[in-house]
């Protein structure tokens, strides 16, 4: 008898990914390999990263580059936006970039997603975010890390708003 083995739905239904909604995502890259310690690697998927986000109507109130994955929040600024559609777009354009510059190295299949709901705090959502190269030990402040940022809106006027 030949069963397929059905995965765990692990994500909401598409609809809560649709519209002006904030999503927390931490993308790895397979068996742990630390492509992120390259300035030009992190150059070209920041810049595929603004693309994606100005052709698809959404910013990213932050991004970090950790030495094997990435974190970042994407948000909808338009009611027809679908994030996990320009979630898949970046791990195809990035991972066709791996796939001919860094033979072997590869994204894991999934990600990790969190919908940032109205009750909770987008500045304590982006400064635990940029508190993770703390957390690591690379650096003693966010602000010495290089390999963060934010497109489409300024990472300083976000920070401003935690109380």
């Amino acid at each position: 008898m030949n069963t397929k083995i059905k995965e765990k739905q692990h994500r909401l239904p598409r609809e809560f990914y649709i519209g002006e909604v904030s999503v927390y995502l931490t993308m790895c890259i397979k068996d742990k390999v630390c492509l992120f310690s390259d300035t030009e690697v992190i150059n070209i998927f920041t810049n595929i990263l603004k693309n994606v986000a100005k052709k698809n109507k959404c910013i990213i109130p932050v991004y970090c580059f950790m030495p094997d994955h990435q974190h970042m929040i994407i948000t909808g600024t338009h009611e027809d936006v679908d994030l996990l559609k320009i979630v898949t777009g970046y791990k195809q354009k990035t991972g066709f970039w791996m796939s001919r510059n860094r033979i072997g190295v590869r994204w894991q299949k999934d990600f990790y997603d969190h919908i940032i709901k109205k009750n909770e705090d987008l500045p304590t959502q982006v400064r635990y975010i940029l508190d993770n190269p703390v957390r690591k030990g690379l650096v003693s402040h966010w602000q010495e890390y290089r390999f963060k940022g934010s497109i489409g809106c300024d990472l300083e006027d976000i920070l401003s708003a935690i109380v």
